[in-house]
């Protein structure tokens, strides 16, 4: 029965690897060995099957936000769109920031909310956002991630203001951003900060709230 098993899952693979050239709907990489991640987050990735062979686009028939999400409303406004400084905190004269309108506490606390259902950033916006900042446009692995400054977990928008290249390691990192946006979901959700709040902060200085929420430096 061991052996049936085993034959069974290497035909599985085999199959998968066979159809490679066609990407799966929501599919965000394509592993070494020939399958899909659906990951969200460039950490991790394709960990168990070999590393990332290559970047996807968002999706490969990405959906738009839900006409519910509401209107981008940048947290100030967006005044140059290149030259943009690169360094561990975002540009604000590039990437201010920005949320969706009607993604208020009570939506982003429901059970039934899902970032899944926002998150659309396509690659050419990705590229765009690179330009900016003065680098190639190309793919980076997980030396760098084009990240959500306002997190989607608070209502962050998709808009090209309210992203910018992150760095995958060092102590400010994509990771340690993760974590606080994780915190600060679950903050505001309590009620122990206020949406706008946690938005304006996050905005503002990432690694300065990160060391007021955790007691220490990201």
């Amino acid at each position: 029965m061991r052996r049936f098993l085993l034959a069974a899952c290497a035909a599985a693979v085999a199959s998968g690897a066979a159809t490679a050239g066609t990407v799966p709907p929501g599919a965000t990489a394509r592993c070494v060995d020939g399958t899909y991640s659906f990951s969200q987050h460039h950490s991790g990735t394709c960990s168990h099957h070999g590393g990332v062979a290559a970047w996807l686009e968002a999706s490969a028939t990405p959906a738009a936000p839900a006409a519910s999400a509401g209107v981008t409303i940048l947290v100030r406004p967006r005044t140059r769109t290149a030259r943009c400084t690169r360094g561990v905190l975002a540009d604000r004269r590039c990437s201010p920031g920005a949320y969706y309108s009607r993604l208020t506490k009570a939506v982003i606390c429901s059970p039934s909310y899902r970032t899944s259902s926002v998150r659309n950033v396509p690659q050419t916006e990705k590229y765009e956002v690179e330009r900016e900042y003065g680098m190639a446009s190309r793919l980076y692995g997980r030396s760098i991630e084009i990240d959500h400054i306002i997190s989607l977990e608070l209502g962050g928008s998709n808009a090209i203001a309210n992203l910018f290249p992150e760095p995958g390691s060092g102590a400010a990192s994509y990771h340690a951003k993760d974590r606080l946006e994780n915190r600060l979901h679950s903050m505001v959700c309590s009620g122990s900060i206020s949406l706008s709040a946690a938005r304006r902060g996050i905005a503002a200085n990432w690694r300065l709230l990160y060391r007021r929420v955790f007691g220490r430096t990201a």
